[in-house]
């Protein structure tokens, strides 16, 4: 691949620290380690006080729109969302109901997700997945998961989760060539 992936990452937490961001980071640094990207992450925490209260995408301000630009524009979007009373955040759901309704048609999508313990981890399958398959989007077949403990002081010390991000970034590569790109062409 001669040109960088364009990666956009979203993390759905609004709070810092975030484990949902040490996560959303840890995907696109192994990501990095195999591919030439051109990454950003959009942190919903920085927008979502004007997410919040726009009724429709005309109220919107630009920083906001650029950020929707960026995501709609992606070779590859990285999603990772917190779980709150068994589902993504309702900020977070806000957003993408924001998103074209064909912006995301064949774009690559790799799921991820972090709660409280390991009974959310089917949030990825019953919530995100759903979410995705909405837009027609191509989400990738591992998502990763990761629960509190997994995590000490904001930094991921668990070997099985570290091991689960290489697995599915691994996973994940033979359908992020040139093959992801012209897909979104056709579309």
């Amino acid at each position: 691949m001669s040109t960088p992936l364009k990666v956009v990452a979203v993390t759905g937490s609004t709070f810092r620290p975030s484990r949902t961001l040490v996560l959303t980071e840890a995907l696109v640094a192994e990501l990095g380690h195999h591919l030439p990207i051109d990454s950003r992450i959009i942190e919903l925490g920085d927008i979502v006080r004007p997410l919040g209260g726009a009724l429709s995408r005309k109220e919107l301000p630009e920083t906001v729109e650029h950020e929707l630009r960026a995501i709609e524009s992606a070779d590859l979007l990285i999603v990772a969302a917190p779980v709150y009373r068994g589902s993504y955040p309702g900020q977070f759901k806000h957003l993408f109901d924001l998103i074209g309704q064909d912006a995301l048609v064949g774009t690559p999508v790799l799921l991820a997700a972090t709660g409280g313990s390991d009974r959310h981890a089917l949030v990825i399958d019953h919530q995100l997945r759903p979410l995705f398959s909405f837009f027609q989007s191509v989400t990738l077949p591992i998502g990763v998961y990761a629960s509190e403990a997994d995590f000490s002081n904001y930094q991921i010390s668990s070997e099985p989760l570290k091991e689960r991000v290489r697995l599915a970034i691994a996973s994940a590569l033979p359908l992020l060539g040139t093959a992801s790109r012209d897909l979104r062409k056709i579309a």
